[in-house]
């Protein structure tokens, strides 16, 4: 599948917000966005327009396509499932997109960022309820066990992951056993517990027209 393979770091100044595209560096001062906080390019620091409406839109949805790594026909997926399900049709897009195994391993500390996860899982590294799964938009259940294979548990990546997730808060529909590089998915994410600087009503909205 294609996938995006640029500086990632462009992208959060070309949206004016840290999608915390990098790990660690997005919260040190060596983060571009805090020495260069203005779009890429030879005339970024030139373009001060105003964004509103339908640009206002797209903005949403790119900076949530961007966060997760997917492109626009599998976003556009997400969002058509949304809409054809019962309940709020943003908040059953970003359930989906939280519920992606990549992100998942990147929550529970698998990796530090959720390009390294997505990285993780493609190389197999990764089992759900005890089988391989390198499928990185594989969506997990209320109940998966998602664990780091015993031939993976000494790498580097892994381990700076687990060493970064212990230190931080883990969001309370999943657990994890640092011990064993194990977690469980308790529950479906719901959207006060994801905390995203998205406003995924606008991306209905755009998808709507």
């Amino acid at each position: 599948m294609a996938r995006y393979t640029g500086a990632v770091c462009r992208l959060c100044r070309r949206e004016g917000t840290k999608l915390f595209l990098k790990g660690t560096k997005c919260t040190s001062d060596r983060c571009p966005l805090e020495k260069r906080n203005f779009p890429p390019g030879m005339h970024g620091k030139d373009r001060k327009a105003k964004i509103v409406g339908y640009g206002l839109q797209l903005h949403e949805k790119q900076k949530a396509k961007r966060m997760y790594f997917t492109l626009e026909g599998q976003f556009r997926e997400y969002y058509e499932k949304a809409n054809r399900a019962s309940g709020v049709t943003g908040e059953l897009l970003i359930q989906q997109l939280e519920r992606r195994l990549d992100n998942v391993a990147f929550r529970l500390g698998f990796a530090i960022s959720r390009r390294q996860a997505r990285q993780v899982v493609r190389h197999g590294h990764v089992s759900v309820n005890g089988r391989k799964v390198n499928i990185p938009s594989y969506q997990v259940n209320a109940g998966d066990e998602i664990a780091i294979r015993e031939s993976a548990k000494k790498l580097l990546i892994v381990e700076q992951g687990a060493q970064n997730a212990a230190q931080s808060p883990l969001p309370t529909w999943l657990e994890m056993n640092f011990e064993t590089l194990t977690g469980r998915v308790l529950a479906l994410p719901k959207r006060k517990d994801i905390n995203l600087p998205i406003n995924e009503q606008l991306i209905v909205e755009l998808y709507s027209k």
